[in-house]
Order: structure tokens, then C-alpha cells, then sequence
């Protein structure tokens, strides 16, 4: 929790929330291998703070709704629910497995403001202010998923758009997004090195597509 607590405030009951998810998630773990067995003892630095990089670019404001793609074991739409109680999240996974202990997670915590349902994110048929996710694949083939997802009326601070936490050198994917949607879609990428002093955040990025 120290490296939530060292750049986030938070009340008592999201103090209360996230300080739960290390024991709610060791449990589910030791059942369904829903995070990596290496990466479970990392839990807060690179699943929870990595998901919480999106709110160093935006404060969601009240009643906005954000679909999370392959959230796998909920990542990032839990921790983005507990810091965004007013904000309305749909989390979505093809594994049926992940979606059960998702919905376990939702339960334990209380979180009225998110549901999680197992669809591949081609199915759902609704829009939304913001597509969040992490590393599920390129670029081009998610906005090629969700760039029809999108509600054209903002009211956020920054265009309504996918927020996508990815790795690595992405010149080529960038490249490839431009030809594949010739230009119709922009770019922002933010180094989380920028917000975060950690070792694991020096090569993650947040790359912000819009219209």
C-alpha cells in the first residue's frame, strides 16, 4: 500500500479497498492463476500503480463510462473504480475463468460502479467515453476493436479516446496505425518514468488515441 499512499490521496474507504486487494487477490491466485506467480508479491507497483498511470493524464469527472478490454484479472478497470467511484466501468475478458474471479474482486470490495462480463471486445455494442487497457495487443488491432466504441461527445479534459499502457519501442506500431487508418486517428504518448521513480515504469508508456 506504501507505493499507492507515496502519489495518491485517498479516503478511508478506497485506503480500505486497496489495501484489501493483496490478500483478496492471493487467495484467487492460489486457485486460478489469474496473475503471474512472479508477479504477485509486485501486486501494488506493477498491476495497481502501472493501472493507476491513466489517472496521472486524466481525472475521469463524474458519470464518465470507460470499458476495460482483456482486463484479465481486472486491470486497470478495478483500480481505477476505487479511485473513480462516480465514473461508470465495464470490464471485459474472453475467459470466462478471469471474469469469475473479477466478479469475486467486484463483490469483495463493494463496487457498485463496475460490472464485468466475458465478451471479446468486438461484441459489445455500446460507446463509451474512454477504452482502457494493457498490452493486449498492437495498436492498430485495438483500435481497430474499440475505435468504433467511442462517444464523439467529450467532456473530459483531454478527447475522449483509448487509453492504452504498453511497453517497449512502439515506432513501427505507430507507423502501422497511420497506414492502416490513414491518419484519421492522433497520438499522444506520455512516459510513466515521468510520473512514477520506479525501475519498472523507466520503458512503460501511456499512449492516448483519439480522433
Amino acid at each position: 500500500m506504501e507505493i499507492i499512499n507515496k502519489y495518491f490521496s485517498l479516503n478511508k474507504e478506497q485506503i480500505f479497498q486497496f489495501a484489501s486487494l493483496q490478500q483478496i487477490y492471493g487467495e484467487w491466485n492460489a486457485k486460478i492463476n489469474v496473475i503471474s506467480r512472479k508477479d504477485i508479491d509486485s501486486l501494488y507497483e506493477r498491476h495497481v500503480l502501472h493501472s493507476l498511470a491513466i489517472a496521472k493524464v486524466i481525472r475521469f469527472k463524474e458519470n464518465t463510462s470507460i470499458l476495460d478490454v482483456g482486463t484479465g484479472g481486472g486491470f486497470p478497470g478495478i483500480p481505477l473504480a476505487i479511485l473513480f467511484p462516480e465514473c461508470s466501468f465495464l470490464l471485459t475478458d474472453s475467459i470466462g475463468k478471469k471474469i469469475n474471479v473479477v466478479n469475486e474482486v467486484i463483490t469483495e470490495l463493494n463496487l457498485n460502479n463496475v460490472k464485468a462480463i466475458k465478451s471479446r471486445a468486438e461484441e459489445v455494442e455500446r460507446t463509451f467515453d474512454f477504452v482502457v487497457s494493457r498490452a493486449v495487443t498492437s495498436l492498430n488491432e485495438m483500435t481497430s476493436w474499440v475505435g468504433n466504441k467511442i462517444n464523439t461527445a467529450g467532456f473530459n479534459e483531454i478527447p475522449n479516446g483509448i487509453l492504452y499502457l504498453k511497453g517497449g519501442d512502439l515506432t513501427e506500431e505507430l507507423k502501422e496505425l497511420d497506414i492502416k487508418f490513414n491518419k484519421k486517428f492522433k497520438t499522444n504518448i506520455f512516459d510513466l518514468k515521468e510520473f512514477f521513480s520506479e525501475e519498472f515504469f523507466v520503458t512503460k508508456k501511456l499512449i492516448h488515441i483519439f480522433k
